[in-house]
């Protein structure tokens, strides 16, 4: 045991456990973690300029880079801003550690009015964090965040949150810290796996469905070998995009909702495997069974009655299930002629929406294989979950179900962070990207060489293209007045830059990426056909 601060107990745990950036921005209650961080030279403090973006950039920090995204904020106003960050983290299944400060203890859900209170914060970020706990003695901060540190690295990967007055914080006493702790992969149980691996043994046409949760596994190496052993085509979801190279025979791609070749071949599979996603908007037919394999076994035969679940994580379970059908002698005939005219169909198809196809193509040809792609909740961002190219897992991050106006740009930022030497572009568009345009100042601070793309189109494209064609042209709400955007990156002091079209965008791009320091790209569209 050793004398320290809560503020200090605090910083050494978190440094234990591997953290190296903290995304944050400081306030009163929590100045002695503050001060602790300031004598931790080995954490690294990033001051973002909204609490959202902290969370955003955590959250991107932890999908791109693989270690859980650790950010800081005051209690109340700050913990609720924040939350929108912390909701698409457990969208996404992404390890995210939230710290909050508190008010004093003594007023702690008194609801007298003193600065930034809520009555009972655990309460309002119960919905969104796997787990969440407040902390009154300095003593127990090594044990929560160790605790914490359990919860993102065991069972399905979702935000933490903990939360610590500003008595607990600075007052002093005798402390012992915890050791980090590696924690084995969850393996199948021998009855399930064994199922499984009859269903399969007896399939005709096995398909595999893959989710965010293979390359949160890192089993992007396992799904590819379990498909070519049973001659499978592999779907993703968009989270799941990169868990099998798009360059793969045996790579179909994500669905889209318009008619798509997928469809009469996905129907026609007998056995679905589906790794790592809640499968919700599969579109699963009666006579399909679906092996299930997922680290929750809320999830297990959520979404569809005719599942058998196999509780277990990705890389282990599929490991366990090759090996099982390598045992059995099982062998499968090369279907990758049949593949390959799929995949042409949807080739063609990726081109023919316009301007978006154009737009995707050109991005695709400028970025580097294991350059990361953020889709925003834009236009492109949207044509891009099917129609955009992905070679490597964490490489392409979305907001997932969370569908969030506004998180692209930071979400980029933290995962430039992780990934310094990897290229990373956003794709958003203008009402998004002004959510949270003020992080261009943090890009610029820190110099964050990510490259953001904002097409412009003067409103929030989907609704008011909805309005126009639904509602006999009826428009209210969705048109804006914006500013230069390549002004607004100067006065940054971020350099900007126009591109008129996609070949413009192409050249620009490529150059953008060149640069060591942040860059912003805007592109004016017009009003652009339904993307998916």
């Amino acid at each position: 045991m050793a004398k320290m601060t809560g503020g200090q107990a605090l910083a050494k745990s978190l440094y234990r456990e591997g953290v190296r950036v903290i995304f944050g921005l400081p306030g009163v209650q929590t100045y002695h973690a503050m001060d602790a961080l300031a004598q931790e030279p080995g954490i690294h403090f990033i001051t973002t300029r909204h609490e959202q973006a902290a969370t955003y950039m955590a959250d991107g920090f932890a999908r791109a880079g693989g270690n859980p995204g650790i950010a800081l904020v005051v209690p109340g106003p700050g913990l609720q801003n924040a939350s929108a960050g912390l909701g698409t983290a457990y969208a996404a299944s992404s390890p995210v550690f939230l710290i909050s400060g508190q008010v004093p203890i003594d007023n702690i859900g008194k609801d007298v009015g003193v600065l930034h209170e809520v009555n009972d914060q655990l309460e309002t970020i119960k919905p969104i964090t796997k787990w969440q706990a407040r902390i009154l003695n300095p003593t127990e901060i090594p044990a929560a965040v160790h605790e914490g540190f359990r919860n993102m690295k065991t069972g399905r990967p979702r935000p933490v949150e903990i939360e610590i007055p500003p008595e607990t914080l600075a007052e002093e006493a005798d402390i012992e810290l915890y050791e980090p702790e590696e924690y084995p992969r969850l393996v199948a149980d021998d009855s399930k796996l064994q199922q499984a691996l009859q269903t399969l043994l007896a399939a005709k046409n096995p398909v595999i469905w893959a989710g965010g949760g293979v390359n949160s596994s890192d089993a992007s190496n396992e799904v590819r070998v379990l498909a070519e052993l049973l001659q499978a085509g592999v779907i993703t979801t968009p989270e799941g995009k990169g868990s099998i190279s798009d360059r793969h025979p045996l790579s179909l791609g994500v669905p889209r909702r318009t008619p798509d070749p997928l469809s009469d071949y996905f129907q026609g599979c007998d056995v679905v495997v589906a790794v790592g996603t809640r499968f919700a908007e599969a579109p699963i037919i009666e006579s399909q069974t679906i092996i299930q394999i997922d680290l929750d076994p809320a999830e297990l035969g959520r979404n569809h009655p005719n599942t058998l679940g196999v509780l277990g994580d990705a890389k282990s379970v599929l490991e366990q299930m090759t090996q099982g059908l390598s045992n059995a002698g099982h062998q499968a005939s090369s279907k990758e002629d049949f593949f390959e005219g799929i995949r042409e169909q949807r080739r063609e198809q990726a081109q023919n929406t316009q301007p978006q196809g154009e737009f995707i193509k050109a991005i695709r040809e400028v970025m580097p294989d294991d350059g990361i792609l953020i889709s925003g909740m834009t236009q492109v961002g949207y044509y891009s979950r099917w129609a955009y190219p992905v070679f490597e897992p964490r490489t392409y991050l979305t907001s997932s179900y969370y569908g969030n106006l506004g998180y692209a740009y930071p979400t980029a930022l933290g995962a430039k962070i992780a990934q310094p030497d990897r290229a990373v572009v956003a794709i958003s568009g203008d009402g998004g990207f002004l959510f949270n345009s003020q992080e261009l100042a943090t890009a610029a601070m820190y110099g964050i060489n990510v490259v953001v793309i904002v097409f412009n189109d003067n409103a929030f494209g989907n609704v008011y293209r909805d309005q126009m064609n639904r509602f006999e042209g009826r428009v209210i709400g969705s048109q804006l007045k914006n500013p230069d955007f390549v002004k607004l990156a100067e006065a940054y002091g971020v350099e900007g830059f126009l591109a008129r079209d996609a070949a413009e965008l192409k050249i620009v791009l490529g150059a953008a990426l060149t640069k060591a320091s942040p860059c912003l790209i805007e592109v004016p569209v017009g009003l652009m056909p339904y993307p998916f």
